[in-house]
């Protein structure tokens, strides 16, 4: 098979050609539908015939430049979709009508919580399912997944609701201001519990992870030690949570005012306590200063980390030389700004070398809401909230089924895909996985699923009247494994394809053009409907029930 090495085997082990010795300077090749599928496939979750053809007329660097442009604007807000079953008399959620948001009312009721936060995940899943045509929605998973949080140990949806506005709001921000936020945002004082750190009591569990697990990071073998640690956490007592209205304030009276000082990793820095109202803003700043001033470690952490979601997991010598390090540079020089350190990679040769294409396993969030675009899917209008959002709902169910719960990572360590040396993303395609994965592709592409008398399910002759010559079997199967597919197959594989699925078994290519134009002149005969839309559903369950079509 041409292009990246691909083995398939029954470990689930993928790998690509190392090593590449292409580096960050910008990519000079040619541009055509393989190199701009390869760019939207990484940077959204999905990549629509249309999405393509969109960014092929713009040329590299004004696609790189347009997918990084994210409009400020918030997104509407989840909507209630549930009803008041065994929620509390007098709970404020009662009052709630079904399409209007419930971000604005506290609830004390555990039920209401709990359906706020299923409809929060069906929020997020929409908006990646709409998303516009910026990588906004690939940043807030990323970022998700790296600032840990989990809506079911947050155990408020309202928090869990601005912390994800937050990350995609500052997406593509400054990493130093995105992380001060993340301390004091409620759902990470909940997480983690830094509401509940106080002098007489100090709670390490946020102090220990903003250093392992969000700045500075394993992989560095940093040399902080368990006493800084407990330094860290000093400084952050006092910060404290009104439930009610979201708010995050400080109270002095829980907070250690002593000076805190720090080991040789960190130059022997002392922050100095303080007791007034301003302590701890002034106290958290420095903080701040001193964990990125720890420069190389914690910019060659991060850019690993963009790497490994945008790249791939492997990073050899010669990555690491001529990527991580000069990609760390940039992150260092440019005040910690990360638009231009993605900017540099996915304008670089590296990012577009033919052994980087095609040799990601998708997740399953990039597997499930590739599939929803990428065949157009049609959900209920938004006016019916309830059960557009019981559709959403099952595509989360599906992504807990596949180790992917939107708003719930496993653990604070994220995902494993990420982070699980040596396998990394082949830990998504196990015995128990891949058939659910095929079992989603059929439930939506050949069986469809209903929910109050709305089937959804794809539209298979829409999908292929919406290629540029579907009477041509030969050019609609090109057009179609160019949507859906990143590893391309032999010209025998297409030619049995064709065969075998387009033309029934028969020899020649008119046996699809005269049922496809049969169709097209009279679209209200039931033969003529079924005959074409049994073989585009046929060809499309085929090739999404194949191995390849798990690959990015």
């Amino acid at each position: 098979m041409s292009g990246p090495e691909l083995h398939l085997k029954n470990s689930g082990s993928y790998t690509r050609r190392m090593p590449i010795s292409a580096g960050l300077e910008p990519y000079s090749g040619a541009w055509t539908t393989n190199e701009v599928a390869h760019l939207l496939k990484r940077t959204l979750f999905g990549a629509t015939r249309a999405d393509i053809e969109h960014f092929l007329g713009l040329g590299r660097a004004q696609a790189v430049n347009e997918l990084l442009s994210i409009d400020p604007a918030p997104l509407a807000p989840p909507l209630k979709d549930y009803d008041n079953k065994d929620i509390a008399a007098g709970d404020p959620d009662l009052g709630i009508a079904i399409g209007q948001t419930w971000v604005d009312i506290f609830t004390q009721d555990g039920n209401a919580n709990g359906r706020r936060t299923d409809s929060l995940r069906a929020w997020w899943i929409g908006n990646m399912i709409d998303q516009d045509r910026t990588i906004r929605e690939k940043m807030t998973l990323f970022w998700q997944n790296h600032f840990v949080t989990s809506a079911g140990d947050v155990g408020n949806a309202r928090f869990s609701y601005l912390y994800n506005t937050m990350l995609r709001r500052q997406a593509l921000g400054n990493l130093k201001t995105l992380t001060r936020a993340v301390t004091l945002s409620p759902a990470m004082l909940n997480y983690l519990n830094g509401r509940y750190n106080t002098a007489g009591a100090p709670d390490e569990n946020f102090a220990r992870e903003l250093q392992e697990l969000f700045t500075l990071g394993k992989e560095n073998q940093p040399n902080y030690t368990e006493e800084d640690v407990k330094t860290v956490a000093r400084v952050l007592t006092g910060w404290r949570v009104k439930d009610a209205d979201n708010s995050v304030y400080f109270d002095p009276r829980g907070h250690d005012d002593k000076n805190k000082s720090f080991s040789s990793f960190y130059s022997g820095t002392t922050i100095t306590g303080g007791s007034d109202a301003a302590s701890g803003d002034r106290e958290l700043d420095a903080l701040m200063n001193m964990i990125f001033a720890k420069d190389i470690e914690v910019s060659r952490f991060i850019v690993t980390k963009l790497y490994r979601w945008f790249v791939y997991y492997q990073i050899d010598d010669a990555t690491k030389t001529n990527m991580i390090e000069p990609l760390a540079k940039l992150l260092r020089d440019g005040g910690w700004e990360i638009k231009p350190v993605l900017s540099a990679l996915l304008n670089s040769a590296h990012f577009f070398d033919g052994a980087n294409q095609g040799c990601v396993i998708k997740s399953p969030m990039d597997y499930m809401i590739g599939f929803c675009r990428e065949t157009h899917l049609k959900f209920p209008p938004a006016s019916d909230t309830a059960t557009r959002y019981q559709f959403y709902k099952v595509i989360a169910w599906f992504g807990y089924l596949l180790q992917q719960f939107p708003c719930d990572p496993p653990d604070v360590s994220g995902w494993k895909a990420y982070y699980q040396a040596p396998n990394f993303h082949e830990i998504w395609i196990t015995s128990d996985s891949y058939p659910k994965r095929v079992q989603f592709a059929d439930l939506l592409g050949v069986y469809g699923y209903t929910i109050n008398n709305f089937e959804l399910k794809v539209d298979h002759l829409s999908f292929a009247a919406g290629m540029p010559n579907p009477s041509d079997p030969n050019q609609l199967l090109n057009d179609v494994l160019t949507v859906l597919y990143r590893v391309p197959l032999s010209a025998t594989t297409r030619e049995r394809i064709k065969h075998d699925i387009l033309l029934s078994g028969q020899a020649n290519d008119y046996y699809w053009t005269n049922a496809w134009n049969a169709y097209i002149a009279n679209p209200s005969d039931p033969m003529a409907v079924s005959t074409v839309r049994d073989r585009i559903k046929g060809l499309m369950q085929y090739l999404m029930n194949l191995a390849e079509y798990q690959l990015s």
